[in-house]
């Protein structure tokens, strides 16, 4: 949860259809969008689509007319099913603020916020039923989950006492483990942050995200499933004290590459694929802007994601020259595709923002359209 603004969620279960025949016509055009009956219609409402598995399953949650964030999971032919949590807020921006984890088998993994603005991670069963987690030493910030692989295993944080963040780890038998990478920051909003949805922890267990150090500045890091943490950064990335750039992290594949971003001095965003034996390779989307906060993986003003499939194509963000997102994917073989989904807004601060990506190549993600509402959308290999 790229700490810059955290969503949480958790749920309980309610169904919704969304017509079939409206979403074939699509097909033709490569991308499907769509929307959660009962999302909002107001400027920073909508439908937000985070993660996607084989099969055509996509998970994520929405925002009401009140400002409140709400659960669905969006089955292959357009049915939606909806969900929230017992004990989740219901106030303006509190709610299943982050769906950011899915398994093959339908288990969902995130976070609701409550009525006192704590976190509470949660896991959901494909029937629907929903179990909180803590990790040990969480204070009363709480506890946010942020990606789940195959076999179960969670990814998470929780804020302390002093509000530093640490990572955790909820193993398939339900033990949980806390640790931080020996350089993570101790101040308030410091500390580590494991990377949100599926591509942050691997099929071995293997996790990786990123910690603020002392002086502010962002590194990436390696956990494996021993406990071992490596940390790392790109040999571009910016290293001013109290500035925030750094190296961030969207994600692993199964065979250990990493992909992300990182910030250089100038504060233009470029991305990088980074080798099981420690090489980078640099990539720049041809059309992404080179000024302040711009570039390949930009994402200032909000979270932080991405997606890489066990092939090697990674897809992403990135913001031009007129601070409008478009999505992009690179392939294995390095040849970088752009595009955008329809209804997708041309004005600052709008336009397609890519999340996840499946070993076949289909994408999910969602747009800001022209009136700054969000829509889900689902990319054809």
């Amino acid at each position: 949860m790229r700490r810059i603004s955290i969503l949480l969620l958790v749920f309980c279960t309610c169904f919704t259809l969304v017509a079939w025949p409206q979403a074939r016509p699509q097909w033709q055009h490569k991308i499907i969008t769509f929307d959660v009956p009962g999302a909002g219609t107001a400027p920073g409402q909508g439908t937000l689509a985070w993660n996607i598995v084989p099969g055509g399953w996509i998970s994520g949650n929405y925002i009401d007319g009140n400002g409140v964030y709400r659960g669905f999971l969006r089955w292959p032919e357009g049915t939606i099913t909806k969900f929230d949590a017992s004990g989740m807020g219901t106030g303006s921006g509190q709610g299943l603020v982050e769906v950011f984890g899915m398994t093959p088998w339908l288990e969902i993994v995130g976070d609701y916020l409550d009525s006192n603005n704590a976190y509470h991670a949660f896991v959901r069963t494909p029937q629907g039923k929903l179990t909180t987690f803590a990790c040990p030493g969480a204070g009363p910030g709480g506890t946010a989950g942020e990606s789940v692989n195959s076999a179960g295993l969670i990814s998470a944080a929780y804020l302390d006492v002093n509000g530093t963040w640490h990572g955790c780890v909820r193993k398939p038998d339900g033990t949980v483990v806390n640790y931080d990478p020996p350089d993570a920051g101790t101040g308030s909003g410091q500390g580590t942050y494991p990377t949100a949805l599926d591509a942050g922890v691997s099929p071995d267990g293997t996790i990786v995200g990123e910690y603020w150090d002392n002086n502010w500045i962002w590194h990436g890091y390696i956990r494996e499933p021993n406990g071992n943490i490596t940390e790392y950064d790109d040999p571009f990335a910016g290293s001013v004290a109290n500035s925030g750039q750094g190296t961030l992290s969207f994600g692993i594949s199964p065979s250990g590459e990493i992909w992300g971003p990182y910030i250089d001095a100038s504060f233009v965003f470029h991305g990088y694929l980074r080798s099981p034996d420690g090489g980078f390779t640099e990539i720049d989307v041809p059309n992404a802007g080179t000024g302040y906060i711009q570039g390949t993986g930009a994402c200032w003003p909000i979270v932080c994601f991405g997606g890489i499939n066990p092939a090697g194509t990674v897809t992403a963000y990135f913001l031009d020259q007129n601070n409008v997102w478009h999505g992009f994917l690179r392939t294995g073989d390095g040849k970088v595709t752009e595009f955008d989904a329809p209804g997708a807004g041309t004005g600052a601060w709008q336009g397609t923002l890519p999340a996840s990506v499946t070993p076949d190549g289909t994408i999910t993600g969602y747009y800001i359209d022209k009136n700054n509402i969000y829509h889900g959308f689902l990319r054809l290999p």
